[in-house]
């Protein structure tokens, strides 16, 4: 009798097992989207909610905090971000982490810190199982983030050897947002092939406009779509900057727009693995440049919510998570002049990245401006004013701040008398810009402690299948373990 109990049991357990088996398999996500905000803290998150209900409730008699398309994920983490080499970490090291599973030193793509160990890469494996990949970017696309999802290298300014390995690779099927930085290579004189036509050799479809972006679909084949419009470093516009021209009647692609056709290609019935990173947030941070880091913050929101609209047509099959490489400028919210008040509609006043303000004051520069000149830009992009008794009337002290840093920026880059207190000032970027923003800045009560990364824990937002697995405090490597675990997949 106790053998017949004995069989029955286990018959009845071989009969489970594959509905199990087919369980466990439906709980991996079908779509998963990694998007990571380069040098997006929470301090940058919080700004920008801070800034978007500040204008969205004028009238309200309390602050209240505007929610982004992530922040109401229903699972919230923290992450540490150090390296190697460092407690302030770069993008190399961290996008590796988050890619790989495995720390190394900072400026180091995929390899170990002896440099002669490669690391294998989520994407890999998502490839391996049969799912498309997709990398996009709004910086170059051979730059440390988006090329540690498909590159390993030693030097993440080996930018060539970069390009050269995601176009002649198998692992990406849409590579998406800006160019390439040394498209042939870093001796211009004697030029290596150029990426676009390799790329064309090895049978990517090439997107030259942006109706052919916006037209992109699952019978595309492998796409190229960098950006027709490029703005600095090979990157697309800052959000602050083709806002401002959009108005003037320009159309330029958004990061939204490049995670939507990067959809469209990529959609297919093994599902897909896309990495979009929003890394303009990181370089207004190291340039001190709050209002552009928010609107760049708003641009990553955007790019989100195309996802979280895929996820609602496929609710039991779709992964999203927000994070970040690392905190840049050490953002601050509160500064010493304005105690325990912000005032952040002040920002809205700001009209113009310091990108191209730079190439307003270069102008200046031909031109031989007055001072009185650039006071008249200074109140065009930025709001702020010589007229008394005005929200944004700048104090003597202020004059004065600007007046050193005109002087310094009308005259030739190769002639500046750089010292110490300059470079504290103006962090090696063009003074009048710095100076502008710093003063804008602190006038919103915002500041700043450095044109560098720092050592700040990082967020983590997740929803979907498998969200829950990325709450808690843990080590940036561990959003590779854990992706990993939620799809299913083993090293």
């Amino acid at each position: 009798m106790r053998k017949v109990l004995f069989l029955l049991c286990i018959a009845v357990l071989l009969t489970c097992m594959p509905a199990t088996l087919a369980e466990d398999a439906a709980v991996a996500p079908k779509y998963v989207f990694m998007f990571i905000g380069d040098g997006m803290g929470n301090p940058q998150v919080a700004a920008t909610q801070y800034y978007l209900g500040s204008i969205q409730n004028p009238d309200s008699e309390f602050p209240v905090p505007a929610d982004l398309s992530f922040t109401q994920f229903e699972s919230l983490g923290m992450v540490t971000t150090y390296d190697a080499s460092s407690f302030c970490p770069d993008s190399a090291s961290t996008a590796t982490s988050m890619a790989s599973g495995e720390k190394t030193l900072s400026g180091v793509i995929n390899y170990d810190v002896s440099l002669t160990t490669p690391f294998k890469l989520i994407t890999e494996y998502a490839k391996e199982a049969g799912r498309k990949v997709g990398v996009i970017s709004s910086v170059s696309v051979d730059h440390a983030t988006p090329a540690a999802y498909y590159a390993k290298q030693p030097s993440r300014n080996d930018y060539y050897e970069i390009a050269v390995q995601g176009i002649t690779g198998s692992t990406v099927d849409y590579l998406a947002g800006g160019g390439f930085k040394k498209p042939v290579g870093e001796d211009a004189e004697n030029p290596q092939t150029d990426i676009m036509k390799l790329a064309a050799e090895n049978g990517w479809t090439i997107t030259t406009s942006n109706e052919e972006v916006r037209a992109l679909n699952a019978e595309s084949g492998r796409v190229l779509a960098v950006n027709p419009v490029l703005q600095d470093s090979k990157a697309i516009h800052y959000e602050i900057d083709r806002e401002r021209l959009a108005a003037e009647g320009e159309d330029i692609l958004s990061l939204a727009d490049f995670v939507r056709a990067g959809i469209n290609v990529l959609d297919n019935e093994n599902g897909f693995f896309m990495m979009c990173e929003g890394g303009k947030i990181d370089w207004a941070g190291h340039a001190n440049d709050a209002a552009t880091s928010i609107h760049e913050t708003i641009a990553l929101s955007d790019a989100v919510q195309v996802a979280v609209d895929f996820a609602q047509d496929h609710p039991d099959e779709t992964l999203i998570i927000v994070t970040a490489d690392h905190e840049t400028g050490g953002m601050t919210i509160g500064f010493a002049t304005t105690a325990y008040d912000t005032h952040f509609p002040y920002l809205t006043s700001q009209k113009i990245s310091f990108t191209d303000f730079d190439g307003v004051i270069d102008e200046m520069r031909q031109d031989g401006a007055t001072f009185e000149d650039a006071l008249q830009k200074i109140e065009t992009y930025y709001g702020l004013t010589t007229a008394p008794d005005q929200p944004l009337t700048l104090t003597e002290i202020e004059l004065n701040s600007l007046r050193a840093a005109f002087e310094l920026s009308m005259t030739p880059a190769d002639a500046r008398e750089i010292g110490a207190e300059e470079e504290l000032l103006y962090g090696g970027y063009e003074p009048l810009s710095m100076a502008v923003s710093h003063i804008v800045n602190n006038k919103a009560g915002l500041s700043y402690t450095s044109y560098a990364h720092t050592g700040l824990q990082i967020p983590v937002y997740a929803t979907g299948v498998g969200a829950e697995k990325f709450s808690g405090l843990y080590d940036n490597t561990d959003i590779f373990n854990r992706t990993m675990e939620v799809m299913g997949l083993s090293k």
